[in-house]
């Protein structure tokens, strides 16, 4: 189960909230700690009347159960009034329920002037002045949630509700503008067609599906829109009687119904019907950008008269002859990569390593010591099977390269990457899927550096219009995404891109204008260049080896994404992390507007026999220290909450025998409940502490005083020292025998 929604310090605006679905939202906000405005003009179904007699009742019901609430009785048409309620009683407004709403059906040929405006003046008008009146607050305060209340009425249509269907339909665009309009400034808005029985609904059901569709079963969809957990944006959603669907746009292939020099005729549109209304493989475009995306590829086609009027379709149709079998596994040209240390630093930098950090600089300076690549660098030398000589050269795969989208990307590691040599790449087409609106091209790349097979990468590779010849739409080849468990991460780590990031990362090999270009960025509908798929890819990947496997790269075996949504330079990753045994699961989002933008991923890392994780048992070392530690493990598992809210620190014990290390354990009271394991820290220790077995027991025994031992060269610590005065109560407290 996850953990409950408050909305403590949050201030809700409902309107229409004298009744029905207004009261539920009301009431179900306030149980939850919001400060509540209840608006209700008090007339009837029909906006006749005005009363503050159903606002005030509400007001009682929430401030009797111990709840915030204050009423107002304007009509939806005075927005700056309602805000302004919200201001004077509770100094700000979070979220803006627009719930008013009134009927007057009558059939199409009977609406009056007056039917028709009053539906659009409570409905779309209201709706509007009153978001108006409260959306500079919310873009001041980098927060906001709105609801617009559609209809099922306004999506498909209902005998005798012309003027409420026009009014709900266009709630609908007014809340995926605002959705657009707001993701910068973190201003969420969704759409909701409810069904519950209400003053409007009783008019048109009969009584026993009015009490089956209560409004206590569309209000848990609300709250959690509203919550600032929910990254929902721009959504549909029907609900009712407790259930919950999500509504998309569907749309046909179509077809192309002229040909160039020659006039378009209804003829011609006649004989392409029944194709221009075949859903078979359809698209389903999420932005304007994707929906008008299709009219350039139709105008290249009709320039350059390679459209037929026998074809009934834009893309390849299954009898168009293209056969994805001639060309699945097919290998590609072999790719040479020859590099020096200058390759691997030069990616470190692309993927956000800086010297700022002590711990990076093994990535980035060639004279360490302990200089090495980063894992994900193994996606560099396999990435040359993308661009001349790869997959462009395959006779009769004639699919636009320009309009390729990379979609996913695995990598798996055998051996840690040298850090200069000549790496030979081989490339297998594994498969071809039919997705509709394009084409899915699996690419399996084998990277050896001599025999030695090193690395292992499958790029998934979407090239949009070149769908639609009948093929299959999964593969048993592909390597899959996973969903993160359903529960707050164990992690999160976040990074900063600087504007010159997509600049610098594409120095590594990635010479797509898109990423430089803003003019080739904007042919592709991007406001401006974006960020390369794979340097996000890097900033994941390295944010989970230096939390869970202390920057330690043979630690790294595998890693899988999906890339989502678009990142601009400058923008904030920020990476949530689950750990699941030997699996940490990933997802990266864009700080700045809640955005996932990779979604689905996992790192696996390899399991140390000889260095046990936190589930594994305890392995006995033969060490006086192993006691100690074993006695510590147990007593904080009693208090083991508290401790973590007082030290909030990772602790790791390098135990020696002989001058040799002869065991390591990790005292963790940061994550979870608190725990001690033998073997080093699962994420990066605060404090590091060496000394012999011998030695840290007369410092346990009171022997030794910890400062004369670290004074004398016997302790040596690393990392945060300032930690060690919170160590020395665990050891005096929970390390008595």
């Amino acid at each position: 189960m996850s953990a409950g929604l408050s909305f403590d310090g949050r201030v809700v605006l409902v309107t229409g909230a004298g009744g029905g679905l207004g009261r539920a939202y009301a009431l179900a906000f306030a149980e939850r700690g919001a400060s509540v405005v209840v608006n209700d003009l008090g007339g009837d179904s029909k906006g006749h009347g005005k009363s503050s007699s159903a606002a005030d009742k509400v007001v009682e019901e929430i401030r009797a159960k111990g709840g915030k609430a204050v009423a107002n009785y304007d009509s939806v048409e005075a927005g700056e009034k309602l805000v302004q309620s919200a201001l004077e009683a509770f100094g700000r407004i979070d979220i803006v329920i627009n719930n008013a709403g009134i009927l007057r059906d009558r059939s199409f040929a009977r609406i009056s002037d007056e039917d028709w405006d009053i539906i659009h003046r409570v409905h779309l008008k209201g709706s509007f002045l009153v978001t108006r009146a409260a959306w500079n607050h919310m873009k001041n305060q980098k927060f906001g949630r709105i609801i617009m209340t559609s209809s099922a009425a306004g999506i498909y249509g209902n005998f005798g509700q012309a003027n409420y269907s026009a009014a709900k339909l266009g709630l609908l665009g007014l809340s995926n503008t605002l959705a657009i309009e707001g993701r910068k400034y973190n201003i969420h808005s969704n759409t909701i067609a409810p069904t519950a029985g209400s003053r409007l609904t009783q008019a048109i059901m009969p009584q026993d599906l009015v009490d089956a569709f209560k409004p206590e079963y569309v209000a848990p969809l609300v709250l959690w829109l509203c919550h600032e957990r929910c990254q929902e944006n721009g959504g549909l959603f029907e609900v009712g009687a407790g259930w919950i669907g999500k509504l998309r746009w569907e749309r046909s292939l179509g077809s192309i119904v002229r040909e160039k020099n020659h006039p378009m005729t209804p003829e011609a549109v006649q004989d392409k019907w029944e194709k221009i209304c075949d859903f078979d493989n359809a698209s389903k475009p999420r932005t304007i950008q994707e929906s008008v995306s299709i009219l350039n590829d139709v105008l290249s086609q009709i320039e350059s008269e390679e459209v037929s009027m026998n074809p009934t379709s834009y893309t390849r149709s299954a009898s168009s002859g293209f056969d994805p079998s001639k060309y699945v596994g097919q290998k590609l040209p072999t790719v040479v990569y020859n590099y020096t240390h200058l390759q691997p630093i030069l990616y470190a930098l692309g993927v956000g390593m800086t010297t700022k950090d002590p711990d990076h600089l093994k990535f980035v300076f060639e004279g360490s010591e302990a200089f090495c690549c980063l894992p994900t660098f193994g996606v560099i030398p396999a990435q040359a099977s993308l661009w001349d000589g790869g997959l462009s050269s395959v006779p009769g795969l004639n699919s636009d390269f320009t309009k390729l989208l990379h979609g996913e990307q695995y990598l798996e590691l055998y051996k840690p990457l040298p850090t200069s040599g000549l790496l030979t790449s081989e490339s297998t087409i594994a498969d071809i899927l039919d997705k509709g609106s394009g084409a899915l091209i699996l690419l399996d790349v084998h990277t050896y550096c001599g025999k030695d097979l090193l690395c292992y990468n499958q790029f998934s590779l979407f090239i949009v219009g070149a769908g639609g010849f009948g093929g299959k739409r999964t593969s048993e080849k592909a390597k899959v995404t996973v969903n993160p468990p359903n529960r707050t991460p164990d992690a999160v780590l976040s990074d900063v891109t600087t504007v010159d990031q997509a600049a610098l990362y594409r120095l590594s090999g990635d010479w797509n204008p898109l990423h430089i270009d803003p003019g080739f960025a904007a042919l592709g509908g991007f406001q401006k260049p974006i960020l390369h798929g794979l340097c996000s890819f890097g900033f994941a990947a390295r944010h989970v080896l230096k939390h869970f496997a202390n920057n330690d790269v043979t630690r790294f075996k595998a890693i899988k994404v999906r890339f989502v949504k678009p990142v601009f330079p400058g923008q904030t990753l920020q990476t949530e992390m689950w750990k699941e045994g030997n699996r940490i699961h990933v997802q990266t989002k864009v700080k700045e507007t809640g955005e996932v933008a990779i979604a689905g991923a996992y790192v696996d890392l390899t399991s140390i026999l000889d260095k046990p994780s936190a589930k594994d048992p305890i392995k006995a070392s033969g060490l006086q220290s192993d006691l100690v530690f074993e006695e510590i493990g147990r007593r904080i598992k009693e208090v083991g909450n508290q401790l973590v809210k007082k030290v909030n620190a990772i602790f790791q014990w390098d135990i020696t025998k002989g001058g040799e290390t002869a065991a390591q354990w990790t005292i963790d009271l940061k994550n979870g409940s608190g725990e001690v394991y033998q073997g080093p820290a699962q994420g990066s220790a605060d404090t590091t502490f060496t000394l012999s077995d011998q030695d840290f027991m007369e410092v346990v025994l009171g022997k030794i005083n910890p400062q004369k031992a670290f004074f004398s060269g016997k302790l040596k610590v690393k990392g945060n020292i300032m930690l060690s005065q919170k160590l020395e109560m665990i050891l005096k407290d929970y390390a008595k025998l």
